[in-house]
């Protein structure tokens, strides 16, 4: 045996990339060629099958989870035709827990690595490699020559510092620009029933001084985001806040965004000091919220401190340097369409850059398996394993809600029209957004515009049009001036909907004298004209028949567009 290992990825998106082959990659090197393979779901079967037959394997270990396994169950049987004589590995959250099925059902499959894999992994790659007779009595399941199989449990590593960096040096520079993953502990100091880290007792932490120099190391290859995927980052102050220091202190030509789970309600004056301090940027936070319904919440046993989480989050965007991303699960216990309405509204009012709304997930392994029962929950019996209905939503809500979830994720989510958004919010639903977008959700539907793909302009328009018919009391030169305002503060208007009133033309000849007279230096600093290439290129001005600043206010105002600032920087002008 030439002792060839493969260890593949089968990622969610071309972006990401795969942190466990990473840690099996450099377990292994001790004990043959090791090299991983990443491919991604979108990837067509056949397209699979010969890129990973092309590597010719001695060893494949394939890394299950959930995004991928449905592809990994289809590729199995064609692998064990095209590479009869390799030796099948999986690992993965997928596997480590139904095991004996998985291996029932996939008799391609030799061996299965359940839960933390880094250490038990050795104990199969003696054996397979330099022939032990004795594989480890825990973490590894295996079929022998007879077809037996033999069905052991997952397992942790006890000491997280035994895992090797997983990143190499040469392979930095054509991975910089993906998301890269990193954690510096295991395991959750919460027990929430939706989530795997239940299976798991107490967190163990990396030393400071090591994960300091992974974090220099992913700073000097000039890394675009790192994502850490510790459960709850802020577990331990004293692990987490020389961290916080160190990557604060980082270099100001550093260009990496860290990206970190934290239960902000845990934050103290001292953490909210320090983030407070970070470059805009190089840092965003993810807050899982989950539900603000005390029932649901003592259901899934999740304690939220609401009144801190509240404060905190409002203090940090406030800062204006940290961008914050939170979280809902749709479908938990207890939480009906009536109280979702009141957790969306009440996480939605904390202003975070984006709200993901997610739902519930049936995790083979999580505490949540045992509520199936008592919730009369019924859900996907294949990845992802996603909620269809229970005692207090029926599957009808749960489908009006992927649907409500998809047209938020369009607009609020994406950035777009946001200013038009808040404005009928607050004006036209006295500040209920779930109301807003119920509605917007309803009159998308019916005009099944769910059936079909959208383009940015077309987005654009299917507001405008939804905003006039559902609020008569609107005068379409609100909308028209709100909307022409979320363009012009993304970007050059170049390309954008004709459907609104654009100023260019009626308003040419006057503008052009403002640039050609030079009045503009009124405005910008050290302004000259050079050519009208320049001049599109980095400025705009619109006339509004009304402020969009203040649409109540009945009177005119022309505002200047300057794109050559970051962030744009508008001034309002007199033609």
């Amino acid at each position: 045996m030439s002792n060839k290992i493969v260890w593949l990825a089968i990622n969610a998106q071309y972006v990401h990339t795969s942190l466990s082959v990473r840690y099996l990659r450099e377990v292994s090197r001790k004990y043959a060629e090791t090299e991983t393979l990443e491919l991604t779901i979108n990837n067509h079967l056949p397209e699979m099958l010969g890129r990973i037959y092309e590597t010719q394997p001695d060893v494949l270990g394939i890394s299950c989870y959930i995004w991928n396994v449905e592809q990994i169950k289809k590729l199995l049987p064609l692998l064990e035709k095209v590479l009869p004589g390799t030796v099948i590995i999986c690992g993965g959250p997928e596997v480590s827990y139904n095991t004996e099925a998985f291996m029932r059902e996939y008799p391609a499959v030799d061996y299965v690595i359940q839960g933390e894999g880094e250490i038990s992994l050795q104990g199969v790659l003696e054996h397979i490699i330099n022939h032990k007779e004795a594989l480890p009595e825990k973490g590894v399941s295996w079929r022998s020559a007879d077809g037996e199989l033999h069905i052991s449990c997952a397992v942790d590593v006890p000491d997280v510092n035994e895992i090797p960096f997983p990143y190499r040096e040469e392979e930095m520079e054509e991975i910089k620009d993906k998301i890269l993953y990193y954690e510096t502990s295991r395991g959750c100091p919460f027990s929430c029933a939706y989530c795997l880290s239940c299976a798991t007792v107490g967190v163990r932490f990396l030393p400071i001084e090591r994960v300091l120099r992974e974090i220099d190391f992913f700073a000097r290859h000039n890394v675009k985001q790192i994502k850490f995927v510790d459960r709850t980052f802020n577990a331990n102050k004293k692990h987490f806040l020389p961290i916080l220091r160190f990557i604060k202190d980082l270099p100001e030509t550093c260009r990496t965004n860290f990206h970190f789970e934290v239960a902000s309600d845990y934050f103290d004056e001292e953490t909210l000091e320090i983030l407070s301090e970070f470059p805009k940027g190089r840092v965003q936070l993810e807050v899982g919220i989950q539900s603000t319904n005390e029932q649901t919440l003592k259901a899934v046993a999740r304690t939220n401190h609401w009144d801190k989480i509240t404060q905190n989050i409002h203090r940090i965007i406030e800062g204006k340097n940290i961008h914050v991303h939170t979280d809902l699960i749709i479908g938990l216990p207890y939480e009906t369409m009536e109280s979702f309405h009141q957790s969306f509204n009440e996480v939605y009012k904390l202003h975070s850059h984006q709200l993901q709304l997610g739902f519930l997930k049936f995790l083979s392994g999580a505490y949540m398996m045992r509520l199936v029962d008592d919730g009369e929950y019924l859900y996907q019996n294949q990845a992802p394993y996603e909620v269809l209905s229970n005692k207090w939503m029926t599957y009808g809500e749960i489908h009006w809600l992927h649907i409500f979830e998809d047209v938020f994720e369009m607009y609020h989510n994406a950035g777009r029209a946001g200013r038009t958004i808040d404005y009928l919010v607050e004006t036209m639903e006295a500040g209920d957004g779930f109301k807003f977008y119920q509605k917007f959700t309803d009159w998308w539907k019916k005009k099944e515009y769910h059936h079909r793909p959208h383009s940015d302009v077309h987005l654009y328009e299917a507001l405008y049009m939804f905003a006039l018919e559902e609020y008569k009391e609107l005068s379409p030169e609100t909308v028209d001036g709100l909307l022409r305002l979320d363009l012009l503060e993304q970007g050059s208007s170049h390309s954008w909907p004709s459907f609104l009133k654009w100023s260019q033309e009626s308003m040419k000849n006057r503008i052009a004298e403002f640039w050609r007279t030079g009045r503009a230096a009124e405005y910008i600093a050290d302004y000259r004209f050079t050519n009208w290439h320049d001049i599109r290129h980095k400025y705009h001005v619109e006339y509004f028949d009304k402020d969009p600043f203040n649409p109540k206010d009945k009177a005119g105002v022309c505002i200047l567009f300057d794109y050559s600032k970051n962030p744009i920087e508008w001034h309002e002008i007199k033609l």
